[in-house]
């Protein structure tokens, strides 16, 4: 055992409380409260809010289940046999504004050992302790853990409140250098959207004149989707034949992990076929798109920065043709018409917006590098190995 540290269970410092069953009938696109699911945990910790996809709550529900900022929600819950998210935990953001949900365990400390909330956060989203609520998780597909369990891990504390600051604080400086580059990302993408609405959309050009919206601008034509632009179903890989490497797994959703070997060249566009349908991707190195998703085979003069933002003003979503599952058929996009502009201000609209995404991809590298390095030093902190 590390000098100064001393091995527990869980339960000298928590216990977890389950949460309330929002009746799903009562869901919401839009409301007073968003009702917190395993979906919105990231697999190494934290918070991921997901848009219109989160669950809306407006009617009655007991007051206790109304979260605060600063509360730690863990995962009861997972739908993946492999359970990556199960025990992981997040710290609630703000105040009234989140419900906590029956999947879901709030972690309370009152009346326990005492413990800093910054490093019983990584303690809980930290490999030893995630494989041990894996280890005695119930169910076969669908994985369950509760209270007790979680509450019977053993975990490796030092026993000074300042040491476990001290790699609190240092865990923390790496997750807010990744959230800076979020910001960072999210600002310069709002940059070249603006310019894309501003140029194709609203029609205001460098060197554009007046003209009624009915009259296309010199040099614009209508033209259909599969004349420019053509779609192909994504490619099959299950999670046992992928081997962690540097490429990124596409699915509806957005990057989903990392294999070794790449089907298509970047930079490409992707977007969801089967189960999360609108949602639009920039991939800007090479790539392994799944068979959830349609990708852009072949560009006959765009560029994929134009069609990045040319698919998301489609309203893919409401193409729907799935019954129980949400699917996209190519051959109702192809068909679709688009208005395509000059070639002229085709190549102004790149020189003026790669310049953006490579300041992007650059900061996707950067984040990168931010979470292995916190990846590779959360469990050595956590577990003594590594001294501050």
């Amino acid at each position: 055992m590390t000098q100064g540290w001393a091995i527990h269970s869980l339960g000298e410092f928590i216990s977890v409380k389950h949460g309330w069953p929002f009746p799903a009938e009562d869901f919401l696109d839009e409301g007073d409260y968003v009702v917190l699911t395993p979906g919105n945990f990231s697999e190494g910790g934290g918070i991921r809010l997901r848009g219109k996809k989160d669950k809306h709550f407006s009617s009655e529900f007991p007051s206790q289940y109304l979260l605060s900022s600063d509360d730690i929600l863990v995962v009861m819950t997972d739908l993946i046999q492999t359970a990556p998210l199960l025990g992981g935990a997040l710290i609630v953001p703000e105040d009234n504004r989140y419900l906590h949900n029956q999947r879901l365990g709030l972690v309370l400390t009152e009346g326990k050992r005492e413990i800093d909330r910054g490093f019983l956060y990584y303690l809980l989203n930290s490999p030893e302790y995630k494989a041990q609520v894996r280890a005695s998780a119930t169910g076969a597909t669908v994985r369950h853990t509760a209270p007790s369990r979680i509450e019977n891990c053993k975990v490796r504390v030092p026993k000074n409140t300042l040491r476990q600051r001290a790699i609190a604080e240092m865990l923390e400086w790496h997750d807010a250098a990744i959230a800076a580059a979020h910001g960072q990302i999210a600002l310069l993408e709002e940059a070249a959207r603006l310019i894309y609405t501003e140029w194709f959309v609203r029609r205001r050009f460098p060197g554009c004149k007046y003209q009624s919206p009915e009259q296309l601008p010199d040099g614009w034509h209508h033209d259909r989707f599969d004349s420019v632009l053509t779609l192909q179903r994504g490619f099959d890989l299950p999670a046992d034949e992928r081997i962690d490497g540097d490429i990124p797994i596409v699915a509806s959703t957005g990057v989903c992990g990392t294999h070794s070997a790449y089907k298509v060249s970047g930079p490409g566009v992707v977007t969801g076929r089967s189960g999360t349908l609108g949602k639009v991707h920039l991939i800007q190195q090479d790539f392994w798109p799944l068979n959830t998703t349609l990708w852009v085979k072949e560009y006959r003069g765009l560029s994929p920065y134009f069609a990045y933002f040319l698919l998301q003003t489609l309203n893919l979503a409401s193409l729907n043709v799935g019954a129980s599952v949400p699917s996209l058929d190519r051959n109702t996009v192809h068909p679709l018409p688009v208005v395509i502009p000059s070639e002229a201000l085709l190549a102004k609209f790149d020189e003026t917006v790669i310049p953006i995404f490579q300041q992007v991809a650059t900061l996707e590298k950067q984040i990168t590098s931010a979470k292995q390095a916190r990846d590779l030093l959360l469990p050595r902190l956590i577990s003594g190995q590594l001294r501050l």
